[in-house]
């Protein structure tokens, strides 16, 4: 019997999980790696040490099954995706650290790209605005901190990637240097109809075409791995919202999912039809199998979700571990008139204000620590409320349902919240790691492990749901206090 195998290089850590034909988990191995913050709004992470902890995870999760590479049809790979490295092709060293999604230190360039043609100057071709979160801004910042480092890339001695391109390279020991439809679209450097690199784009954010990986689609065999798994095909690509979407197997327009990670990402498959945007949210691919047409989707991006939970973790020390902000929450009744809104790195959908920063509002001396856990909490459920609200305005489809999975959703009292707040069931499928789930699918698609969608659609089931509880008007009155919440943090930086 073989498996597939999906390695899943996220924010916070990289995982390798090997799934059985029914889609259920055979083994998972996951190593964390370092959060690096130079200053007040960078993030960046190691190459070296993400390349080492992807071995590491592959051949413990192989170890864990009982498992070698003979027993793999495939590996499909997903990953954290705006963040943004360079290395040398000769040697195959990183170029520094790669700067994180999260990341603000582009903001004063993007403002200076923006002067000529407003925040939206390239929504049009790539579906997105300009914002630090993309990926191209942060390729030109590096190349204008070094004059050589530029010289190196427009000489073809660099490539660029987001990690996908990084983790195929190294599983490939330097023999493939591409990225899929789904990753490209977050660079801005992308065409959303050609699904190519476009030159106008190129030249405007100074990037040069030498740099760049080749765009292929999220679901063929690109290659075989060598090393611990050698021979296996490398047959699966997707963004990590991507993965989940198609792991969700929300496959048909009007489908949707939410993820609750270090972020928060709602999806919204729209076929065939690139849908723009007037209420903030983003134009993405939501994945391409093989020389099918792409599928294309709406996208709501929340900075930071489960990032909330660590703060209080790490940096206010209220909690010793990231589940027992539940125990915690649930000390009080209500959130005591206090709302957090986390604009750590500015905010994201439907705001894209980079010049926003936290906020605490509403502090009494009635407040505790239950307060605080249960407003950092409810703030992940409101910036959900304000992306539906948006897709809503978009798209003009009512939501029936909410689809959700990520390392939040077993908060049962966040997600009876977001169901009370939606005012519809939220719904957490049998496999939760469907971001992994999607890069096997995509991968195991491309080798005929599964033969169609329809065999995917049957593996999905249901394994618990939260019905709507709150009336009207608590409903209307959290979202008012929010909303004033949220007008605190403009206009900060």
């Amino acid at each position: 019997m073989q498996y597939v195998a999906a390695l899943d290089q996220g924010t916070t850590s990289t995982r390798c999980i090997v799934f059985d034909h029914a889609g259920t988990i055979v083994s998972v191995a996951q190593q964390e790696h370092e959060q690096i913050f130079p200053r007040a709004g960078w993030v960046e992470h190691d190459p070296s040490e993400i390349r080492a902890t992807t071995d590491a995870v592959i051949a413990d999760a192989l170890s864990e099954a009982g498992l070698t590479a003979v027993d793999l049809a495939a590996i499909g790979i997903t990953n954290q995706r705006e963040t943004t490295m360079l290395w040398d092709r000769a040697t195959g060293d990183p170029v520094g650290n790669a700067i994180v999604w999260q990341d603000t230190r582009t903001a004063e360039l993007c403002d200076e790209l923006a002067a000529d043609g407003g925040q939206d100057r390239f929504r049009d071709k790539t579906g997105l605005p300009l914002a630090t979160y993309f990926a191209g801004p942060k390729i030109r910042w590096m190349l204008d901190q070094d004059p050589d480092v530029r010289r190196r890339a427009e000489a073809g001695e660099l490539a660029f990637g987001t990690m996908d391109s990084w983790v195929v390279w190294n599983l490939t020991g330097g023999e493939l240097h591409l990225t899929d439809v789904t990753n490209a679209s977050r660079t801005l450097l992308m065409d959303l109809e050609t699904l190519g690199w476009d030159e106008d784009l190129l030249d405007a954010l100074g990037v040069p075409a030498a740099l760049l990986p080749e765009i292929r689609s999220s679901s063929e065999i690109y290659g075989e791995a060598t090393g611990p798994v050698a021979g296996v095909p490398i047959a699966g690509i997707l963004g990590d919202q991507q993965a989940a979407l198609f792991g969700q197997v929300c496959f048909e327009p009007g489908e949707a999912k939410n993820t609750y990670g270090t972020g928060c990402f709602l999806l919204m498959n729209t076929g065939s039809q690139l849908v723009p945007s007037t209420a903030g949210l983003l134009t993405t691919v939501g994945y391409r199998l093989g020389d099918e047409a792409p599928v294309y989707a709406l996208e709501g991006s929340v900075a930071i979700a489960g990032a909330l939970v660590q703060w209080l973790r790490d940096n206010l020390q209220i909690i010793s571990s990231a589940p027992e902000v539940e125990e915690v929450a649930r000390t009080v009744d209500d959130n005591g008139g206090v709302y957090i809104v986390p604009a750590f790195s500015g905010l994201f959908a439907p705001y894209w204000r980079s010049d926003a920063r936290g906020v605490v509002a509403g502090l009494t001396r009635y407040a505790n620590r239950g307060h605080l856990a249960r407003a950092s909490l409810e703030a992940v459920a409101f910036q959900t409320d304000e992306v539906i609200e948006a897709m809503h305005a978009d798209s003009g489809v009512d939501l029936a349902s909410l689809k959700v999975d990520g390392g939040m959703v077993g908060n049962e009292l966040l997600m009876q919240f977001q169901a009370d707040l939606l005012d519809v069931p939220v719904v957490r499928p049998a496999v939760a790691e469907t971001t992994a789930l999607g890069a096997a699918y995509a991968a195991g698609l491309a080798v005929g492990y599964w033969p169609d969608l329809d065999s995917l659609r049957a593996n999905w089931s249901e394994s618990q749901r939260w019905t709507p509880a709150m009336d009207g008007d608590r409903r209307a009155d959290l979202r008012a206090g929010w909303r004033k919440a949220v007008e605190r943090t403009f206009d900060w930086v």
